[in-house]
């Protein structure tokens, strides 16, 4: 786009976190070269190679050679999703970042929309799914998690709404800054706060191979937002702790009632017994109890221990176009 009256052009940047995504790179690159025209601005796309197992690097260092405004990172293992989408931020030097997934499931076409929005004002524009190809069984965990999180949050999470996003500079600048390992990008971006919108979009099916992003890794990014956003788990122990109180304190009642009234309760029933399934039970009970109020602790040391060591989010192979991010 050309600039008029010493205005400055804007610059688009495209994040494209990959793991094995050899069969759909093709048709990511042509979709993508497709939709860019309609973008009014100059643009570079940053595609980050999460240690991927088969030709997903050499294809993108294919693209690069042939694109210059194609850029890409190679780690030297798996880092993650999360940290590979970190990574396409630290190095996007565009006035506004575009993060989007390889499968195209999030289309390359819906771009326009964010930035339409970016333009008229909005520094996060993130995408909120009207329909989604998903089985049932993750549509229904999905609906739940983000209601869930909604509720045990004090920030106003948005519902529905993936990783596919517009971030201003402003904001890519500040979660840049952030420290933390555990990272939870949808959470962070509405953490930041800044003027936020939403534009809705249908969610269609992979383009091509097959999902990389399991059930544990879906699981495990849900337990990220959670234990990041909110101190809700560690109030449910004190909660389980008071229910559990409440429960044994009626039984002490009902089984003093039981002795001081043996003869009315063997009328209905209810004779005292010898006692041992009531013993089991109840240590069984509290055992139940116990175990999750641990887990719940181990989950926010375990964070705090990760924190502590200070180790780098990501660990670098290679790079082709890449230059030192701004400052």
């Amino acid at each position: 786009m050309l600039a008029f009256w010493g205005q400055v052009p804007e610059k688009i940047s495209i994040v494209v976190p990959c793991f094995n995504e050899e069969a759909v790179l093709p048709i990511l690159i042509e979709r993508i070269m497709a939709a860019a025209p309609a973008w009014g601005a100059d643009y570079e796309i940053i595609c980050v190679d999460d240690g991927s197992r088969d030709r997903t690097w050499p294809l993108l260092l294919v693209q690069c050679q042939r694109d210059p405004r194609w850029r890409a990172l190679s780690f030297a293992r798996n880092f993650g999703h999360q940290t590979a989408v970190s990574a396409g931020l630290h190095f996007a030097t565009g006035e506004a970042v575009v993060v989007i997934d390889a499968d195209l499931q999030d289309p390359p076409e819906a771009v326009t929309l964010l930035l339409a929005q970016w333009r008229a004002g909005f520094e996060v524009v993130f995408a909120r799914r009207k329909k989604r190809q998903d089985p049932l069984l993750k549509r229904i965990l999905a609906w739940g998690f983000y209601r869930l999180l909604q509720k045990m949050t004090p920030l106003p999470m948005a519902q529905d709404a993936g990783d596919f996003c517009l971030l201003d500079r402003k904001v890519v600048a500040v979660i840049r800054a952030l420290p933390e390992r555990s990272r939870y990008l949808r959470g962070l971006r509405t953490w930041c706060g800044f003027r936020q919108t939403a534009v809705e979009f249908d969610r269609g099916e992979r383009a091509a191979g097959v999902p990389q992003y399991t059930f544990k890794k879906s699981f495990k990014l849900a337990m990220d937002g959670l234990f990041s956003f909110s101190a809700a788990p560690l109030r449910l122990a004190t909660y389980l702790g008071l229910w559990v109180s409440g429960f044994a304190f009626l039984g002490v009642v009902f089984t003093l009632a039981q002795k001081l009234f043996a003869s009315e309760f063997a009328k209905i029933g209810l004779a005292p017994g010898a006692g041992f399934p009531t013993i089991v039970i109840s240590v069984l009970f509290l055992g139940g109890v116990q175990l999750i109020c641990l887990g719940i602790l181990g989950e926010y040391i375990g964070r705090i221990y990760e924190e502590v060591k200070g180790r780098p989010l990501w660990i670098l192979r290679d790079s082709a176009g890449i230059v030192p991010p701004p400052e």
